[in-house]
C-alpha cells in the first residue's frame, strides 16, 4: 500500500511526533522511509555576509537530525534513506516526493492559528494543498493536552510508561 513514505523533518517537537507515526507505518507496511531535512534557502539568503557559514551550519544540523532518525529506524528494522537538501521547504518536499515516487507523506505541525498562521504560513499546509499523494498530518499536542503524570502514590521510580499505536488496513 505504502512502499515509499516521506518524513520531512526539521528536528522540531512537531516533526518528532510525526516520526513515531512514520516509523509505525513503515514497520507495519514494510515500507522504505525517506527522511528529508530541507535547509531553508531564505534563511541562508537573509544573512548575506555570512551565508556560506550559515549554510554549512544548517546542513550540519540537518545531517545530525536525519542521522538520529536513521538510528531510530534501524532499531525498528525499518529501511531508511536520508537526504539534506537546500531550497524552499514546501517546494523542495513536493519535488522530492515526485522524484522518488513517494506514496505517503507524514508531516508534523504545531497547529498554529490566527495571526501567527497568517503571518508565518505553514510549510505543512502548503504541502497538503499541493501534494499529489496522501499527506498524514500529525499535530503536536499542546502542553495542556499532554497526558498527566501519575500521582506520587501511583508510580514508583522503577515504573515505566509505554505508549503504543495500532494501525488497521481499511479497504
Amino acid at each position: 500500500m505504502y512502499d515509499e513514505i516521506l518524513l520531512p523533518s526539521d528536528g522540531s517537537p512537531a516533526a518528532t511526533g510525526a516520526l513515531d507515526h512514520a516509523l509505525d507505518l513503515a514497520a507495519t507496511y514494510g515500507s522504505r522511509l525517506h527522511v528529508l531535512y530541507v535547509v531553508d534557502q531564505s534563511a541562508v539568503d537573509s544573512i548575506v555576509s555570512e551565508s556560506e557559514l550559515v549554510a554549512v551550519a544548517l546542513e550540519g544540523e540537518g545531517t545530525e537530525a536525519v542521522d538520529a532518525i536513521e538510528r531510530r529506524a534501524a532499531e525498528r528494522g525499518v529501511d531508511v534513506v536520508t537526504d539534506v537538501l537546500t531550497g524552499h521547504p514546501a517546494r523542495t518536499i513536493l519535488d522530492y516526493a515526485t522524484g522518488h515516487d513517494i506514496d505517503l507523506l507524514v508531516m508534523g505541525t504545531n497547529g498554529r492559528t490566527g495571526l501567527d498562521r497568517y503571518l508565518l504560513g505553514s510549510v505543512t499546509e502548503r504541502v497538503v494543498r499541493n501534494a499529489d499523494v496522501p499527506v498524514l498530518v500529525v499535530r503536536r499536542p499542546e502542553a495542556s493536552e499532554a497526558p498527566e503524570a501519575p500521582e506520587e502514590s501511583e508510580a514508583s521510580e522503577s515504573s515505566t510508561v509505554s505508549e503504543t499505536s495500532t494501525y488497521e488496513t481499511v479497504e
